[in-house]
Formats: structure tokens, C-alpha cells, sequence
């Protein structure tokens, strides 16, 4: 396994396009995004838990079921989420992107993100699709990436490649996500693009496990989007056998899928609304897994231990009172909690109790770009790594007139 260059553009079969259609008022903002296949791939979904969901989610949730996907249009600016005319907007840019590449509107996944609440005007994008339709390219990832854009302050892509059958594979990746972003998903849009030949109910499988295991385990503010869509699509221009079974093949796939999901899922809980770092939670000896998970989110997304990590403050007990209102049970007495970073390790709480350490050591460490929080229960063989970011004055300042 290696990484390439090229993001979604990587595989076999793909192109990518992004311009400046007019939805955003600043003309220097890309806000249209392109991906298409030269042809039908297998694809599956994942999407918001919300109980609000956009219209565009309702759509492709509908659209899916096919297992088929061969382009995604995708806009920022407006999420056209409770919005009036809501469902209308989202199937007149399905049914345009479809006419301008000769598709199926059911070959189309659309995608929105933005601000909540107003009505898409679809005209700008049904203006700018020959343009868009006409620069798609192998090197047109970036400009997609950008597109795709809210809060975020970086794009967010990856490609890698492996041997899968005596054949190359490449997967490509790009995501948007920054703010509002609280499992079960996080508010992200995240498009995966493969030459891999898979069948589509084990890339189904595959996506929903790894998205278990990534972008379900990424807090940044306690807020779940309406608009959380993860796709993958599968073109099998790689000429590998089909990968129809649970075998070796389907591991190593797995393995590359989760790979491209954890740099994602770090990416955007790095790139947090405001964040000057990046907060990993590391729970080890838990019971079982879940209990693992369920103990680092809930320190992942307290306020409190959050703002610890802002102030680089060694305030561990901000750490067990977050594992100790998650639900789960544990013995607290168990409890050893250290603090990690490349300037080292120091070990803060063991049995449950406070030690005496260095507190400019501790602060060392963590004034670093990334702070790991590690938990050991010593009850189990249960383990789960989840990610953040801290708490910052900007978090409250980009939110606070976001609309405007």
C-alpha cells in the first residue's frame, strides 16, 4: 500500500471539475463540484443519522438502492436542508447533471452543503454545467476538493494504491468538513472513488464498517448535520478478478478503504471550526469495543476537556468525569490516564487517582499540534481511537455569524 497523487482523479475511469457557478456571493469561492466515470460503476452510501435530513440525502438514499452511480454533483453555499422547494431543487440539478453527461437521473448523486434553511436556487448550476461538464479532467481533483468547501480551511484528499489480485488498485478520496461535525457521522461530505472491481453488496459491507470505525468516531462540536454523505463508487477498470467474496482480496480492499477514511476522518477533526490542534482519545483495555467507543467519544466531545486541551492544561479529571457520564459502565479505581504528543508521555492518574507530575512537562506536551489522550480500564481487550480538536474563542466567532 502506497500513497499516489491525483485524489479521486486517481483511478481508472474518473475526472473531477470544480468551478464558481454563482451560489456563493465571492467569486473567488469555487462552489460546484463534478466526478463522473467513463462508465456505470457499483457504488454504495452512507448518510446522516439526523432525524432532519436534506433533500438531496432523501434522494440518493432512493437513488442507491440501484447499487449504481456513476456521477456526483455536489455544491456548497447552501445545504438545501428545510428549505422551501427543497426536493424540487434537488431533482432539477439531478435531472440537468444527468442531461449534460447523456445519464440517467438515477445515475446521479447530489450532494449540498452550507447554510440551512434557504432555497437553491438551482439556475446558477444549471447555467454552469456545460462548463463544468467540459472541464472535467484527470487533474481536476483539486478543484473538486475546493468546491466542496464551507468553514473548512484546507481541502481534504487522498489516493493510494495496492495489489489486489495481480492487479494495481488505486482508491481515491476528498472531503469537506469542519464544523458541526458530532458522530453518527460528522458534517462531512466525503466522496470515494476506486478501479477496484468489487461486488456492490460486500462494498456496501465494506464502507459501513469502515465508516464505524472512522468518520463515526470524529467529534468536533457535539452537532450532527443534516447533510452527513459518504459515497463510494467502484468502476473495476483496474481488471482485477470481481471481488464477490470475504476472501483476501476483500481484506486487503478493506484495508485501503480504511486507510483513505482514518486520513479523512483526522483531516477534518484537525481542520475543526477554529482548532489549533488536533485531539486524538485512545481507550485501551475496556471490556469489548464498544464499550471502548463509547468511553472516548464521550471524552472527545466534552466541552470541558476540550477546553483543557486549548489552554495545553494537564486537567485530567475533566478526562475520567467525561468517561464516567458516558454510560458505560467501569470501575473508575482501574483507571490510568497519560498524555501523549511528540515531546513525550507523562502519566497523570493511575488507579483512578491523581499523581504528582511536572506541570511544565505536561504543558509541553501539550501545546503540540497533536495531543494523544490515553485511557487504559485493565478490564479487557477492548480498544477504540477516536478524534477531535480543542475549543477555541474562534469556534464561537466563525459560528456566531455564520449566515452572514
Amino acid at each position: 500500500m502506497k500513497e499516489i497523487s491525483g485524489g479521486v482523479c486517481a483511478p481508472l475511469g474518473f475526472t473531477a471539475s470544480g468551478i464558481h457557478s454563482g451560489i456563493r456571493k465571492n467569486k473567488e469561492r469555487l462552489d460546484l463540484a463534478l466526478i463522473y466515470c467513463e462508465r456505470e460503476c457499483n457504488a454504495a452510501a452512507v448518510f446522516t443519522t439526523n432525524r432532519v435530513k436534506a433533500a438531496p440525502v432523501y434522494l440518493d438514499m432512493k437513488n442507491i438502492k440501484s447499487g449504481k452511480m456513476q456521477a456526483v454533483i455536489a455544491n456548497s453555499g447552501n445545504a438545501n436542508a428545510c428549505a422551501p422547494n427543497g426536493m424540487q431543487s434537488a431533482e432539477k440539478m439531478c435531472a440537468a447533471t444527468a442531461k449534460e453527461l447523456n445519464l440517467s437521473p438515477e445515475r446521479v448523486f447530489v450532494c449540498s452543503t452550507g447554510v440551512i434553511g434557504v432555497e437553491l436556487d438551482t439556475t446558477p448550476v444549471e447555467n454552469a454545467l456545460p462548463a463544468l461538464a467540459k472541464s472535467l479532467s484527470k487533474e481536476g481533483a483539486e478543484a473538486a476538493a475546493q468546491a466542496i468547501l464551507t468553514t473548512d480551511l484546507v481541502k481534504k484528499e487522498i489516493a493510494l494504491e495496492a495489489e489486489i489480485g495481480g492487479k494495481t488498485v488505486k482508491i481515491g478520496a476528498i472531503a469537506k468538513g469542519s464544523g458541526m461535525i458530532h458522530p453518527n457521522m460528522g458534517t462531512m461530505l466525503c466522496f470515494i472513488t476506486t478501479d477496484a472491481a468489487i461486488d456492490a453488496t460486500l462494498l456496501d459491507k465494506a464502507l459501513k464498517e469502515t465508516v464505524k470505525r472512522t468518520f463515526n468516531r470524529v467529534s468536533v462540536d457535539g452537532d450532527t448535520s443534516t447533510n452527513d454523505t459518504a459515497v463510494v463508487l467502484a468502476s473495476g477498470m483496474a481488471g482485477n478478478a470481481e471481488i464477490t467474496s470475504e476472501d483476501e482480496d476483500y481484506n486487503t480492499f478493506c484495508a485501503l478503504l480504511y486507510k483513505v477514511c482514518e486520513h479523512l476522518a483526522r483531516a477534518i477533526a484537525r481542520d475543526g471550526e477554529g482548532a489549533t490542534r488536533l485531539i486524538t482519545c485512545e481507550v485501551k483495555g475496556a471490556k469489548d469495543e464498544k464499550s471502548a467507543e463509547k468511553l472516548a467519544k464521550s471524552v472527545i466531545g466534552s466541552s470541558l476537556t476540550k477546553a483543557a486541551m486549548f489552554g495545553s492544561d494537564a486537567n485530567w479529571g475533566r478526562v475520567i468525569c467525561a468517561m464516567g457520564y458516558s454510560g458505560e459502565e467501569f470501575d473508575p479505581e482501574k483507571v490510568k490516564i497519560s498524555f501523549k504528543s511528540v515531546k513525550g508521555e507523562i502519566l497523570v492518574c493511575e488507579a483512578g487517582r491523581g499523581l504528582v507530575f511536572d506541570e511544565d512537562k505536561a504543558k509541553e506536551i501539550l501545546s503540540q499540534d497533536e495531543v494523544i489522550i490515553s485511557a487504559s480500564l485493565a478490564e479487557g481487550n477492548g480498544q477504540a481511537t477516536v478524534w477531535g480538536c480543542d475549543l477555541t474563542y474562534d469556534y464561537v466567532k466563525i459560528n456566531g455569524d455564520y449566515r452572514s
